[in-house]
């Protein structure tokens, strides 16, 4: 991903920087809203796997409202879902401002419209658009270090409240990890961001001293890079800049702090602001709409290509266009990392990968309800059986074809 300075655009691969990347936890309004728009989703597709869904959600002080375009056969009861979801994330206590029994749920939803099921139903798009899959070797997950390490604090703090290790801890949060590059590589942690929402009873000193020593101490990396004396450690506590609930009081937050909304953290959800996004959200979309498919598709192709060691680094880009099955355009870019030819890469890809919408569906196994799990702590990076698009079944052949 390129950059500017004085007028001069930079290839950061060839530069020494600092990047950086943040992430929010489940209690975090957004990701509420996303978490309740695919929990319809999976509770629709348990029941119709070719149902329609694109459904959407906003959240405000006492108020869960969804809306959306849903055809299918199933019925649900779409507000036990969302105060289910509601509960699950943590928001049990009306003193909060904002708890899964008390607040109301309004919901607006319509069938799908009959000019997109025309084209989809054939196999096509369900809509025009660009979507992009990224992947690099910085972190065994083959994703960038700082957005890793971000997803890694909001997971331990809500592991924190959920296990009680530190009571005073409320569902809404934020992280924000820079990492320094030099010549391309990650060397060093140099400022962690934490803002975690808490009880109106603890100080202000024993939240930085606890979110440090319980939270981001057991989260940061433990290995050091280079060797002799030449080691230099990844997280160096006494070289990081810290920066824990900068504002001094956290105590008013979630819904009733900020209001949430569907498809908001399209970065937290994909790769920290690194590499290109075509800007389509994923949650409430089931996978016949390419924003959501596409995506996933274009990480499994990126992530085999530098499994296989073809490319340090590789970013992927599908186009489509409403009602065609085939992409509009394939693009497959090594940020000059590449280890054999593009050319050979590109005819790999397209020889490999099936990229049409209804080719997508079917090898990663999609219509299933798989998607509330994706809904925080990014789509990508992750492990388990809904995540077939974090595989790297592909990379052996691809390596051996060219002749690596």
């Amino acid at each position: 991903m390129p950059f500017c300075c004085n007028g001069r655009v930079i290839a950061m691969s060839q530069q020494n920087f600092l990047f950086t990347s943040e992430s929010v936890t489940e209690g975090h309004p957004d990701k509420i809203a996303d978490q309740i728009s695919d929990g319809i989703l999976d509770a629709i597709m348990a029941k119709d796997k070719n149902c329609r869904v694109a459904c959407e959600t906003i959240l405000t002080t006492g108020l869960a409202f969804v809306a959306g375009e849903i055809s299918t056969k199933a019925y649900v009861e779409i507000p036990d879902i969302i105060r289910e979801t509601i509960r699950d994330v943590g928001y049990t206590d009306a003193t909060w401002g904002f708890d899964y029994r008390t607040c109301s749920v309004l919901t607006a939803i319509d069938a799908q419209s009959g000019d997109i099921a025309m084209g989809v139903d054939t196999g096509g798009a369900g809509d025009q658009g660009l979507m992009f899959g990224y992947a690099t070797n910085d972190t065994a997950e083959l994703m960038p270090m700082p957005i890793v390490l971000a997803h890694r604090l909001t997971k331990r703090l809500a592991e924190v409240r959920k296990k009680n290790i530190l009571p005073w801890v409320r569902p809404d949060g934020k992280s924000q990890v820079t990492v320094e590059y030099r010549d391309g590589r990650p060397v060093r942690i140099d400022t962690i961001v934490v803002s975690t929402q808490h009880s109106d009873k603890v100080t202000t000193k024993k939240i930085e001293q606890e979110i440090k020593e319980k939270v981001i101490a057991p989260a940061m990396p433990k290995w050091v890079r280079g060797s002799g004396r030449s080691k230099s450690a990844i997280f160096d506590p006494n070289e990081v800049t810290f920066h824990i609930n900068p504002t001094g009081r956290f105590v008013t937050g979630g819904p009733m702090g900020d209001t949430g909304l569907t498809g908001r953290k399209i970065i937290v959800d994909t790769y920290g602001g690194v590499g290109s996004h075509g800007g389509g959200a994923f949650s409430g979309k089931d996978p016949s709409k390419v924003d959501r498919s596409a995506s996933y598709m274009a990480r499994y192709i990126a992530k085999n290509i530098v499994a296989a060691k073809l490319a340090d680094k590789c970013e992927v880009q599908l186009a489509y266009a409403i009602g065609v099955p085939e992409p509009v355009s394939v693009l497959v870019d090594a940020k000059g990392t590449e280890h054999v030819a593009l050319e050979v890469i590109d005819k790999l890809v397209r020889k490999h990968f099936p990229m049409t919408p209804r080719g997508i569906i079917e090898y990663l196994k999609l219509r299933r309800p798989i998607y509330k799990e994706t809904a925080a702590y990014g789509h990508f990076g992750r492990s388990g059986p809904g995540f077939t698009w974090e595989k790297t079944d592909k990379a052996a052949a691809l390596q051996q074809e060219a002749g690596r």
